[in-house]
């Protein structure tokens, strides 16, 4: 998925007022499964770290645009493989 394509894809992830909680994070990461992309935003009087959502839910941090977020599966790469070996 290119990145202009991020642009049209709907937030699924709405964070109210409570903020990032277990529940939201165990919904990222089954959203993450179903669909491999997730936009994630948030209201503007909640405090949000989008690098720390990310790790919580084991994702990749593609963007992070205003209030919007968009998180990507983490891919799993076979043990022996390194891509700075070439």
């Amino acid at each position: 998925m290119s990145r202009e394509s991020f642009q049209d894809l709907k937030p699924t992830i709405w964070i109210g007022k409570r903020g990032i909680t277990n529940v939201m994070i165990d919904e990222i990461r089954r959203q993450l499964k179903d669909r491999k992309v997730v936009k994630v935003r948030w209201l503007r009087n909640t405090e949000v770290d989008p690098e720390e959502i990310a790790a919580s839910a084991g994702a990749v941090l593609v963007e992070v645009r205003g209030r919007t977020l968009v998180l990507t599966e983490r891919r799993n790469r076979s043990p022996g493989h390194n891509p700075r070996n070439i």
